[in-house]
């Protein structure tokens, strides 16, 4: 078995005790779904927010009923907008905030984390100057920390209900891996583990490009042939993209790679595919976005994946076209014609000899 391949490590014997402060800094909806993990597995949870009237709400109403309306939250549970408290009493900090806004509200606070403190990143997205990734932005801000990124195919809306789910904690440290493992597994929510840090954050991001796609396939109303083809193709794109930036290939093969593209690209709970959904079906990404109501990051993504694939030299039809539709004046029925009746190349790009292309 490759390293990156890990086997599950629970019961590692530097596992942390059975119950241990937490910080969660973000009060989306993974923010309050992973709150309800460990606040259930027994841990006090300092949950972070910037919004007074949020952090009331919940201490008040048990939930958060902006973003996970008639879910209870129930537990050793602190709602706060004290950044440096939150931080300050947590063994272990998971970070949820928007990509946009993530390397602002780490620097501003980044005297706040302590030497060897583990912190961990739950968001999918990049960051557009230096296309750098969350866990780049946490070493670059906090590099006394040790670091981690946790991805795969994790839909908040049925973590919350106990719905069976699988997760990825990635870190070259074992011991963030142990913790992280022991923190957050129980009976429906199991935690696998990878060394490969950059390709397991870099595969959560890209899947949110195409589940736009698919979202738009659906619309369209493809045959399941179709459908299947996009999902597959777009894995191809996204592999052959990552490993060019250094990431492993046989991490797409695993829950943060093919898994998340399959749930993010099949199920209308993720935000991407409704966002492409709503596209599909004639209304503008604006209103669409607006409609929304939430951060769809493959919108942003798209953007610059696009820009670093054209300066790298690396085919991404799927990404190309998908811009077209998005920020050009592009037809949606134009551009999937044409997908459709592109050059048909390999089909599994680390197989065939590399002269074939």
């Amino acid at each position: 078995m490759s390293e990156n391949t890990a086997a599950p490590e629970q019961g590692n014997s530097s596992s942390l005790p059975v119950c241990h402060d937490v910080a969660v800094l973000g009060g989306g909806s993974f923010g309050t779904a992973m709150v309800k993990v460990l606040a259930e597995n027994g841990h006090r949870v300092h949950f972070w927010m910037r919004d007074q009237a949020q952090a009331d709400s919940i201490r008040e109403t048990g939930q958060n009923e902006r973003y996970m309306p008639g879910i209870a939250l129930a537990g050793d549970i602190e709602p706060t907008t004290d950044f440096p408290g939150a931080v300050a009493s947590a063994e272990i900090v998971f970070v949820a905030i928007p990509s946009k806004a993530f390397r602002d509200v780490i620097h501003q606070h980044a005297d706040c984390f302590r030497d060897g403190q583990i912190v961990v990143s739950l968001t999918k997205g990049i960051e557009a100057q230096g296309f750098k990734l969350m866990s780049e932005i946490l070493q670059d801000e906090i590099p006394q920390c040790r670091i981690g990124v946790l991805s795969g195919p994790n839909l908040a809306a049925e973590i919350v209900n106990r719905d069976l789910t699988a997760t990825v904690i990635a870190s070259e440290d074992p011991e963030v891996r142990a913790c992280v493992q022991n923190l957050l597994g129980c009976e429906y929510f199991r935690v696998y583990a990878n060394v490969d840090m950059y390709g397991v954050e870099l595969a959560g991001a890209l899947k949110n490009i195409y589940a736009i796609v698919a979202g738009l396939g659906s619309a369209l109303e493809m045959g399941e042939n179709a459908k299947a083809m996009l999902i597959t193709r777009g894995m191809a794109e996204m592999s052959r993209f990552a490993v060019s930036l250094g990431a492993n290939p046989m991490t797409f093969l695993g829950l943060a790679g093919v898994g998340d593209l399959i749930v993010t690209c099949t199920s209308a709970k993720s935000r991407n595919f409704r966002i492409g959904y709503a596209i599909g079906k004639g209304k503008p990404l604006d209103e669409a976005a607006a409609e929304l109501g939430q951060v769809a990051e493959g919108i942003y993504t798209l953007k610059l994946v696009r820009e670093k694939s054209e300066a790298m030299g690396i085919q991404m039809p799927l990404v190309h076209g998908l811009h077209e539709i998005l920020y050009g004046n592009a037809s949606v029925k134009a551009v999937i014609s044409g997908l459709m009746t592109a050059a048909q190349n390999s089909d599994v790009e680390f197989i065939l000899p590399r002269t074939i292309v």
